[in-house]
């Protein structure tokens, strides 16, 4: 029998469902700002993940609720290099996207916020490695 008083390993959150209006578009705004990749097409969704990383985001077909968060206020994409901040926000805007936000948490951890086509409210940031991170 496991020992239920350890953690679960996991690769940690890799997995995010929003529902869009038009799969295709939402995809597009995603693989033309971060380079997301369809791993998986079907008539009422697509599967796209981030070259390099573990990281899924679905986008499902919905007619209801679609750009509202239901309770969760942001999701966010942790940058590798701070000085990308200002590239990310120009890739943004060229796909259709709005920054709302921009400045910095700390002195170089800089971070923006910002809007998809569909509404979803969606963090760009750097943050200095933590003692948790992966090698």
């Amino acid at each position: 029998m496991p020992d239920s008083s350890q953690p679960i390993r996991t690769h940690g959150l890799t997995h995010l469902a929003l529902g869009v209006r038009d799969v295709d578009r939402a995809f597009a705004f995603y693989e033309r700002v971060f380079g997301m990749v369809a791993i998986y097409r079907s008539d009422s969704f697509v599967q796209g993940q981030t070259p390099g990383t573990r990281d899924v985001v679905v986008f499902e077909t919905a007619t209801s609720r679609v750009g509202e968060s239901a309770g969760i206020a942001h999701f966010g994409f942790r940058l590798v290099d701070p000085s990308a901040i200002d590239d990310a926000a120009r890739a943004i805007e060229a796909a259709g996207g709005t920054v709302e936000e921009k400045g910095e948490f700390v002195p170089g951890e800089p971070y923006l916020f910002a809007r998809d086509l569909d509404g979803y409210l969606f963090e760009v940031w750097f943050e200095i490695p933590t003692p948790v991170d992966p090698r």
